[in-house]
C-alpha cells in the first residue's frame, strides 16, 4: 500500500469520526464539500475540468453539490473505494494522489484548534518531498523574490530563482502545506525582512 492509499484511509476514518459538518482549512467548505470534491475529481472528468477552468466552474459546482447531498456514509464510501480501475487516478495513484490526499487530510486535521503536526515518517516524507518540488515551483512562481525550501536535515531545493532569496525551513509536511497556501503550517523564515513579508503575502492557494 502506497502513501496515497494510507492518506485516503486516514482521511476517510477522520471523515467518519468528525461527520459531514466538520470544518476544513478550505473555508467555506465543510467536510462534505471536501469529500464531494475528491469524488468529483476522480469520477467525473467532465466536471473536474472546471476546478481549473473558470468557464466550466458552474457545471463543476452543480456536480459537486449533487455529491455533497448524498448520505454521508455513502459519500465517504465513494472516497474510500477510490476511482474506477480504468481511471488515471487508479493507474497512477501514487503520482496523482499522494500530495492531494495528504494535503486534504491535513485540511481536516488542522481545522481543529488543538491540532499538532504529525511526527516525521521517512517513507511518507520521501514521497511528499518528491511531490513538493513540482508543486512548489508552481505555487511560488509569482514570488518577487527567490524561494528556497529546506528540510531540518539540510537538504534543500530552490523553487523560485530571484533576488533576496527567502529560505523556508520545516519538516516536509509543513513545507508542503505552506506551498499550498495553508496558514496553519509551521515553517521558519530566513531572509531580508521585506523579502520575507513578500513571501508571506504571496497568493499561492491551490
Amino acid at each position: 500500500m502506497g502513501v496515497a492509499q494510507d492518506e485516503r484511509r486516514l482521511l476517510c476514518d477522520l471523515f467518519t469520526e468528525l461527520g459531514p459538518d466538520a470544518p476544513t482549512l478550505c473555508d467555506p467548505w465543510r467536510a462534505r464539500d471536501l469529500a464531494a470534491h475528491l469524488v468529483l475529481r476522480e469520477r467525473r472528468f467532465d466536471a473536474a475540468l472546471g476546478i481549473l477552468a473558470k468557464p466550466l466552474a458552474a457545471h463543476t459546482q452543480k456536480v459537486q453539490d449533487a455529491y455533497a447531498a448524498k448520505p454521508w456514509d455513502d459519500l465517504v464510501d465513494l472516497v474510500r473505494s477510490g476511482p474506477p480501475a480504468w481511471s488515471p487516478y487508479a493507474l497512477l495513484d501514487d503520482v496523482l494522489n499522494t500530495v492531494e490526499y495528504f494535503v486534504h487530510h491535513e485540511d481536516v486535521r488542522r481545522a481543529a484548534d488543538d491540532w499538532t503536526p504529525r511526527s516525521p515518517d521517512p517513507r511518507r516524507d520521501a514521497a511528499l518531498w518528491k511531490g513538493l518540488r513540482g508543486v512548489a515551483k508552481l505555487t511560488y512562481r509569482n514570488s518577487p523574490v527567490g524561494v528556497v525550501l529546506r528540510r531540518p536535515d539540510g537538504e534543500s531545493v530552490t523553487v523560485k530563482s530571484g533576488p533576496n532569496p527567502v529560505i523556508l525551513t520545516g519538516h516536509v509536511s509543513e513545507l508542503l502545506m505552506h506551498a499550498f497556501g495553508r496558514a496553519r503550517a509551521e515553517v521558519d523564515y530566513d531572509g531580508d525582512r521585506d523579502a520575507v513579508t513578500a513571501v508571506k503575502r504571496l497568493d499561492r492557494g491551490l
